[in-house]
């Protein structure tokens, strides 16, 4: 294969001239925007609160509810089956899971906060569709909660689905409002799935670790170094809700986990709270992200 020459840019006289002027004016332009942005922090905080009941209007619950298609209905409840079982998982990890409690401190804080995080989608997505998650337990592969590789591996596969089955939303959603806000809520779980690889080297050794491989969705090993292995999200070519509830029905359907080979003498019930996120900045606030 030939390889392509690097093509030479030759300035022209007009551009030596006007270079130094060039720099100068981006300099300036710096300086000032530095200037601008500080003054525009405080003018964004009196302009959003000026704007508030219009937004309140445009980007309301009850103005989502009531336009709401079958198709992201549809969407929306299996988006409420995942983050009830993830809500599970994670409390489960956080309870029951004997590495949990050797792991460091921030590790410790991605799984609480990860768990704060799934139940406040949870609530918007059902606040959206007036209904309930279908299914309230759940079931696990064995040694779910006993062995640290085998809960990474799930924990990596879970989120690995939830990814892709928000893509899914942000493709078939009928709304910009729900568009945006699938990739919002992607964007987490994309976090969560990193920070759960991030967790695998962290295992003490009584309980396995390191941890130093983690196989997710599509069943292949996948070094934790570097965590954030993704240049783009991957969509697991799915392009259908049913996709993704394929994907999660061994996990809550009984004969399914048989089949699967899951443990089914156990199932793990789905357990609702009111959640506190991190931090206000990264709450709801609206659909419009504001």
């Amino acid at each position: 294969m030939n390889t392509p020459k690097e093509i030479e840019i030759i300035p022209s006289p007009e551009d030596s001239q006007s270079g130094s002027s060039r720099r100068s004016f981006l300099k300036g332009a710096a300086l000032t925007g530095a200037t601008t942005l500080a003054t525009l922090g405080g003018l964004a905080t009196a302009a959003s609160a000026q704007q508030h009941d219009h937004e309140e209007d445009n980007y309301s619950m009850k103005s989502e509810h009531d336009h709401l298609k079958k198709g992201d209905r549809d969407i929306l409840i299996a988006a409420e089956i995942a983050e009830a079982l993830a809500v599970t998982t994670y409390s489960n990890i956080i309870d029951i899971a004997p590495f949990f409690k050797a792991l460091e401190p921030d590790d410790q804080g991605y799984l609480i906060a990860a768990r704060q995080e799934e139940m406040s989608h949870y609530l918007l997505e059902q606040s959206v569709t007036g209904q309930f998650t279908p299914f309230n337990q759940f079931f696990y592969p064995p040694k779910m909660f006993a062995d640290a590789q085998t809960t990474l591996n799930v924990l990596v596969t879970l989120e690995d689905a939830f990814i892709a089955a928000y893509l899914v939303g942000v493709r078939n959603f009928s709304t910009r409002n729900l568009r945006v806000t699938a990739a919002r809520i992607m964007g987490i779980e994309s976090d969560h799935r990193t920070l759960a690889r991030v967790v695998g080297p962290n295992v003490a050794a009584q309980f396995g670790g390191p941890i130093e491989t983690i196989t997710g969705i599509q069943g292949v090993a996948e070094s934790v170094d570097p965590p954030n292995n993704n240049g783009y999200e991957r969509t697991l070519c799915w392009t259908s809700i049913d996709q993704a509830l394929a994907a999660l029905t061994p996990f809550v359907d009984y004969k399914a986990a048989n089949k699967a080979g899951f443990d089914t003498s156990q199932a793990y019930p789905f357990q609702p709270f009111n959640p506190t996120l991190p931090n206000p900045l990264g709450d709801f606030t609206s659909f419009s992200g504001c």
